[in-house]
């Protein structure tokens, strides 16, 4: 299977070349990536929708994440990245018809499958209002181990620490490969650790997503 190659950058997100996923992670370069958290109100309630990662990724294995994230493969633009939406979890949307949010920049060290990483990055923030059945997502099995749903003020509680954990329910992968429905209880601790903040701003800013 052919690597996929990244534009990479200095600390001031200069252009200095391209390295493929692996060297960018093992020798920790600048890199740009794509965030979209689905979002949709029934009633007087807004709800967000969130992914768990596989436990073959090479960052983060089997943490809760954005609904959708990917990173930018060299030459891509942002614009490029909307594609995610489709290739993760079967989503069709126009770059157009996405709410940005913001800007992050992380810097991030960890392990996984017993290699070391180094994961810098800076993402573009979108919300997408969707209202599509969980059960009718198409999940990238490679990718993405489930997605779930929780009520947005409920899940601004958990990452303000003011409720401990939450039960969502959503859809998951199956051992045969096909998708069912699923519950889980999550605690903030098992999302992929960010600054402080970030969860609990993006909460914010979906509130008045239309």
């Amino acid at each position: 299977m052919t690597e996929e190659y990244f534009d990479i950058y200095d600390e001031q997100m200069n252009h200095i070349g391209t390295a493929t996923r692996s060297e960018t992670h093992a020798k920790g370069y600048w890199h740009r990536s794509f965030h979209c958290w689905l979002t949709r109100k029934e009633e007087d309630r807004r709800y967000v929708r969130f992914q768990l990662r596989q436990s073959s990724k090479d960052t983060c294995p089997d943490c809760y994440d954005i609904t959708v994230a990917g990173h930018l493969s060299a030459g891509e633009t942002m614009r490029d990245a909307a594609r995610e939406l489709q290739e993760e979890i079967g989503v069709t949307a126009s770059f157009d018809d996405l709410i940005p949010l913001g800007q992050l920049r992380e810097d991030t060290v960890g392990t996984a499958g017993g290699a070391s990483f180094i994961d810098r990055e800076v993402s573009d923030v979108f919300g997408f209002v969707c209202s599509l059945p969980l059960m009718e997502l198409q999940l990238q099995a490679e990718e993405v181990a489930g997605v779930y749903e929780a009520d947005l003020e409920e899940l601004l509680q958990l990452f303000e620490h003011e409720r401990s954990e939450l039960v969502v329910s959503g859809v998951a992968v199956s051992q045969d490969g096909g998708q069912t429905p699923s519950v889980r209880s999550v605690r903030v601790e098992q999302f992929v650790p960010r600054q402080a903040e970030y969860y609990a701003s993006v909460m914010r800013a979906l509130r008045d997503c239309t």
